[in-house]
Formats: C-alpha cells, sequence, structure tokens
C-alpha cells in the first residue's frame, strides 16, 4: 500500500482537503496497511458503541433521544452503528431481530452483484477517491487542519468567536445505511476466525483485510476500494484500536484525554491549544463498555464492587478509570495520560524554554558527578518528563535501575533495568514501590530513578543516597519548602539526617505567558544541609526563573565547588567543562538534534572523547565562517549559521527578554568563587530563531 501520509494525492505534509470526498466506482480488492497490530481477544470489539464515531446529523435523535442540536455543536459525519442499524431493524417489522434483519438487508443489497471475486490492489486516493472530507461549520472558524490516522481520519480545530473557545472535531469516513449494516454483519463473522488464526503482529492487518475480502466474496459482494478500505478501518478501528475515540489517540499533539460522564464531550489537552473539548462523547451503556474494555486490554479487572482502577493502557499510556455512578455521579469517567513514542531530550526542553543551556550543562555536570536530584511540581508541570530527559546524561556504561508505579521513562542505556510495580493477581501478593526499591539495592545499581515517591518508599530511597546510590525521583509540590515539608511530614516521614543527603531541588510549572501556557523549571536549589544553630535544613538557590521577563538567572552554586574540590581542578577547569558542555548542547540545539537516539549517541561520544568531539565542531565552525566570508554577507539567507552566532543571537535582544552581552559574574560560594554565566544571556521564550 502506498503511503497514505500524503493525503488526497498531494506532496508529504499537506493538509486534508476540504469537500473532497467523491468515490469512484474502481472495483477491486486491496491490499494490508502498512501498521503492525495484534490478534484480538474476543471481548475486543464494542459493535452497536463504537461504529461510527458519534456521527449523527444535524437534527436527528441520539440512541437515547438527545437532539444532536442540542450539542455544543455536530457531531463528526456518519451515525453511530447502532443507532442507524437500529433504524434499518424497525423498517419492515419492528419484532423482528437487529441480526435477522441485517442479514435480510444484506441480501437485498447484494442481491444484483453475485458471482464476483475480488483482486487486491493498493488503496490511492488520487485514482480511488478520498475516504473523508469536511465542509466546516456555519460561525466556526477553522484554524487547523491535519492527519491523524491517514487517509482514514484527520483532526479539524475550530475557533467559536460567539463563545470564545476552540473545538477539536475528529472527521472519519462517511458510510450509507448498506455500509453500516454490511460492517454489523462482518464484525459478527470474522471475529472468530481472526482469535484462532496464528500471526505476527506485522501480519495482523493483511490477515484482517484477507478475512473481510473472504467474507465479501462468500456474500457475493463486489465493492470498490474506497469502499472497501471504509470497511476496513471501522472493523480495524473497533477491534485493534480504541473505537470512537481511536483518532484522538492517534493524535501526536494531544497530551491527555478525559471522559467526565455519559453524553457529556471529550476533552483533550492539546498542545497548542490546551484544553479543548471535542465531537466525541459516549451514550450510558457505551461508556460502560469502554471503561471496562479498557481494564481488560490492560490485564486489569473493573467492576461495581471494584470501581476504580488505575492502570497502563498496551501502548503504554496511563489511565485512570471509574466505573458506574458510585464513585462518579455523572457515570463512568476515564482520564487517559498518552504515552510519548519519542521521549524529548535536553535539546527539545532548551527548545520549550523550560531550562536554559547553562541550567542543563550545570545539571549535566550534576548528573555526571552523581549527585542526587528531585524534580517537584503541580500536575502536568513536566516532571517526570524532565527527569527522563536529564537521565540521558547518565554515563553510558553505568548501571541504572528504573523503578515506577506506570512505566514511562525511556532510556538508551544498554545497562538499564526497568521494573514496575504490580497489583496483586488471584495468587500471590502486591509487588510495591517499596519492594522493589529494596530489591534494587541488590542489583548494586549506580543510579537509581523512581517514578515518583509519596509514602514508605521514600525512607528506602533517602536510604539509599545515604549508601552511595545516585537517586532521582519526582514529586507533588510547587515549591522547595513544600517538598521539604512533605518529605519531613506525615505520611513520608523521612528524618531530616536524611534528607541532607540530596543534593538539587528542581521546581517546575505549568503557568501562563503571552503565548499561551508554558512550562518553566521555576527554581533550582541546593540543600547544603542542617544549620547547627537552629536545627532547620538549610538550602541556597543556585537559579531562578523571572516570569516578568521570562528569563533565568543564576546566584551561584555550591554544588560546582564540591564538584571543583572533588576533581581537583581549578576554577579555570572548571568553568571550561561548563563551556564545553554548554558549547556542545548548543551545537546540537542549532542542528535540531532531538532524536532521544541520536542524542544519546552523541552523548556517548562525547563521554568517549571529548576533545576528538569539540575538535570536530570546530572544524565545522571554522567551515561555516570561511563560507560565509566568500558569501554575500548582506543577505542573510545566504550566510550559514556559526556557534558565535547562536550565542549572539541567543544573548543579544532577539525577542526583548534578554540582555545584550554576555557577562560573567563571579559569585562567592562556601567553597570560593564560582564564575557562571549570566542566565539573562539565555534564550527563554522556546522559539527557535
Amino acid at each position: 500500500m502506498t503511503d497514505q501520509r500524503e493525503p488526497d494525492g498531494g506532496a508529504g505534509g499537506d493538509r486534508p482537503e476540504a469537500g473532497v470526498g467523491s468515490d469512484t466506482e474502481a472495483r477491486a480488492d486491496v491490499s494490508a496497511t502498512d501498521d503492525a497490530a495484534v490478534v484480538p481477544d474476543a471481548a475486543d470489539t464494542d459493535t452497536n458503541a463504537d461504529g461510527n464515531a458519534n456521527g449523527n446529523s444535524d437534527g436527528d435523535a441520539d440512541a437515547d433521544g438527545r437532539q444532536a442540536s442540542d450539542r455544543v455543536w455536530p457531531d463528526s459525519d456518519g451515525s453511530t452503528l447502532e443507532a442507524e442499524t437500529a433504524e434499518t431493524a424497525t423498517g419492515e417489522n419492528g419484532t423482528d431481530s437487529l441480526f435477522a434483519t441485517a442479514r435480510r438487508t444484506i441480501r437485498r443489497v447484494l442481491e444484483t452483484i453475485r458471482g464476483s471475486s475480488i483482486e487486491v490492489v493498493d488503496y490511492d486516493p488520487s485514482v480511488h477517491g478520498s475516504l473523508v472530507s469536511f465542509d466546516g461549520e456555519d460561525g466556526i472558524e477553522e484554524v487547523d487542519r491535519y492527519w491523524v490516522n491517514a487517509p482514514f481520519s484527520f483532526v479539524t480545530i475550530g475557533y467559536d468567536a460567539e463563545r470564545n473557545q476552540h473545538r477539536y472535531r475528529t472527521v472519519e469516513p462517511t458510510l450509507t445505511a448498506e455500509e453500516r449494516v454490511l460492517i454489523e454483519t462482518l464484525q459478527d463473522d470474522v471475529r472468530d476466525p481472526l482469535l484462532y488464526r496464528e500471526a505476527d503482529g506485522d501480519d495482523v492487518e493483511s490477515i484482517l483485510q484477507e478475512t473481510i475480502r473472504e467474507y465479501l466474496e462468500r456474500y457475493g459482494a463486489e465493492v470498490d476500494v474506497a469502499t472497501f478500505y471504509r470497511l476496513f478501518y471501522y472493523i480495524h478501528r473497533d477491534f485493534r484500536g480504541y473505537g470512537r475515540l481511536d483518532p484522538i489517540m492517534h493524535d501526536p499533539r494531544v497530551e491527555d484525554v478525559s471522559c467526565d460522564g455519559y453524553d457529556l464531550p471529550i476533552f483533550v489537552y492539546h498542545e497548542e491549544y490546551t484544553d479543548v473539548a471535542t465531537n466525541v462523547d459516549f451514550e450510558k451503556e457505551a461508556l460502560d463498555r469502554f471503561v471496562v474494555r479498557l481494564a481488560q486490554h490492560s490485564g486489569r479487572h473493573i467492576s461495581i464492587g471494584d470501581p476504580m482502577v488505575e492502570t497502563t493502557l498496551p501502548d503504554g499510556s496511563r489511565a485512570e478509570l471509574a466505573l458506574g455512578e458510585e464513585v462518579t455521579p455523572r457515570g463512568s469517567a476515564f482520564t487517559i495520560r498518552k504515552y510519548a513514542d519519542e521521549p524529548f531530550t535536553p535539546i527539545d526542553l532548551l527548545e520549550y524554554g523550560t531550562f536554559s543551556v547553562e541550567q542543563m550543562a550545570y545539571l549535566w555536570l550534576a548528573i555526571e558527578h552523581n549527585k542526587s536530584l528531585i524534580f517537584a511540581g503541580g500536575t502536568a508541570s513536566g516532571k517526570t518528563t524532565s527527569m527522563n530527559a536529564i537521565s540521558m546524561f547518565i554515563p553510558p556504561r553505568s548501571k541504572v535501575l528504573t523503578i515506577e508505579d506506570t512505566r514511562e521513562l525511556q532510556l538508551y542505556h544498554d545497562n538499564w533495568l526497568s521494573s514496575v510495580t504490580r497489583e496483586r493477581l488471584h495468587e500471590g501478593k502486591d509487588v510495591t514501590m517499596y519492594d522493589l526499591l529494596r530489591s534494587a539495592l541488590r542489583h548494586r545499581p549506580e543510579y537509581i530513578v523512581v517514578g515518583e515517591v509519596r509514602g514508605e518508599e521514600a525512607i528506602t530511597l533517602f536510604q539509599a543516597m545515604n549508601t552511595g546510590h545516585t537517586t532521582y525521583s519526582t514529586m507533588h509540590a510547587d515549591s522547595v519548602q513544600t517538598v521539604i515539608n512533605r518529605l519531613e511530614n506525615e505520611p513520608i516521614n523521612v528524618p531530616r539526617p536524611m534528607v541532607q543527603s540530596l543534593d538539587i531541588l528542581s521546581v517546575q510549572t505549568l503557568t501562563r505567558l503571552d503565548d499561551g501556557r508554558v512550562r518553566r523549571n521555576k527554581v533550582i536549589a541546593e540543600i547544603e544541609g542542617i544549620d547547627q544553630r537552629t536545627g532547620e535544613l538549610d538550602y541556597s538557590t543556585a537559579y531562578t526563573w523571572d516570569g516578568e521577563t521570562d528569563t533565568f538567572r543564576s546566584s551561584g552554586s555550591h554544588v560546582l565547588t564540591e564538584i571543583r574540590d572533588e576533581r581537583g581542578w581549578s576554577q579555570s577547569e572548571l568553568l571550561t567543562e561548563l563551556r564545553n558542555r554548554k558549547r556542545f548542547l548548543e551545537y546540537l540545539w542549532d542542528n535540531g538534534i532531538t532524536d532521544y537516539r541520536r542524542f544519546t549517541a552523541l552523548v556517548n561520544e562525547y563521554y568517549a572523547d571529548k576533545e576528538r568531539v569539540l575538535e570536530t565542531i570546530e572544524a565545522e565552525e571554522a567551515d561555516a565562517d570561511a563560507d560565509a566570508k566568500d558569501e554575500d554577507q548582506d543577505n542573510p539567507e545566504n550566510r550559514r549559521v556559526t556557534i558565535d552566532d547562536i550565542t549572539s543571537s541567543r544573548d543579544g535582544g532577539a525577542t526583548g527578554n534578554e540582555t545584550e552581552t554576555e557577562t560573567e559574574t563571579e559569585t562567592e560560594t562556601d567553597g570560593g568563587t564560582a564564575d557562571t554565566d549570566a542566565d539573562a544571556a539565555d534564550r527563554g521564550d522556546g522559539r527557535r530563531r
């Protein structure tokens, strides 16, 4: 099958076109699509609930009698299989069973086209027509449109000026009444053959298509390519995907998905438009089935007797599920924190303005020299993302052990052992974070990374710190003092002398600036020990974020002084190490190296042969300077960027938030002076030039 990431036969990256939807009558079969899959369980389908993502036309009643016009806006194109098939079922004899009526309808539809066989051809939208189309909504300005599962589904973002809010709409193929009935019957027929047919994940979609083809021939049906792919999409979506939620789960720009009850719109947290209501919702029974299905697919049990489950979905996403109206009076509910296929790197965090280059160089040096660190912040402030990113600075041969409730951390280290807690099954006992931490110490790890500390496991974590293990973790807290208070009080209760083994606290925040919501590192603090006079825990501030100017400011660091003294460096040597790392990170940033595999490989090269890496960067800079002299200096488009240009533009007043020159300030610390770059010189707006 051709790469359908090129919508409507256009060039790659084109947006889905509006109003394109005529299907040519080229009759043929089709080949398998490219995505991998796994053969579903018998419980994998939700035929009635998930036939077509909530697409009643304007004014038509939903299954519960509610008019579509009562919604915030109309649903996506097409109607649910449940509603449409029920309508068909009552057409001749209201007492007939749904199944019998569906079969009879199919026979009538197919009587005239029996006796054909179906060949296999690739689907080409330029030849066979578009599968989806959407002409927009009255009174809604479309501000964005992009594929999420080409060529089957795309998303449009509209702006409602009257309500002053954005709207998120999924668009899927529109089905005729006959196609809806045909899908209903196919779902019944293809389920069992798929269950008992052995296949690797890469073969399942081809097997599903072949099975559909076999049954269409058995029915005597000859269908055009576009119709076949519409049938395949909905059967695959409901068997292997997330039903009517599938386009949202395919959207890489959506971070969280939440449902607050039945007959309520699903909300998403979009990376650009933040909290947005969608055109997808669930009827009561369909929502109950969907929540049960999510639990089953993640190997968990949920029931009215045990109505709340926290789990990890097969794709790695975190899900919090609630069933029924016992604990959530508005009906079953769920929240899904989507799993990022590609983890963020430190370069991504620089790009978003969460940290400055100087802060990253500081953290890199601290991690390399076994300083323990806790990331704190509120919900969705980016704690785990930052911890995962800075863990890429861990030296490549070090033994790393990660411990989590639900798996989120992704490292690219060969000597990495990942462990996840487990609730008790029918036999055995719970495997808690405390159990995993105790076990971890027997593995002799050099670095221990814990997803979050919130209970008795914190004692073991700090015991590990006190015995020489470098540890990283996250906590929910909005300030340094709040972190300390939580650690020292119920239910964590870490003794104060043990808390002083922590080296660094990083507090992050999700806040609003003129451009919308942003994540910023609010403060980096260093634990200095217990004040002998007051008995209180002392800490100092190494970096702070200035929200007014969106810049970071440095205040000196006793951690750097400790590293200098431990290594026997002079002050000049310490500054050279910081500058080299900063220069290396700026080089990666300028060249857009954000893939975590490539980033980690280059960091490993730096560890292996720092001089050669720096010489390579210097040589490239020299080549760029030489080329620049031969080009038109008055035309910035003809001039190659050098490291000096990067430093100048980042340190200059390009955004109005930074000082014009990079200055170096000597700040007194306990062990001497630490020469630090004024952090106002680092870019803080999170935008690439």
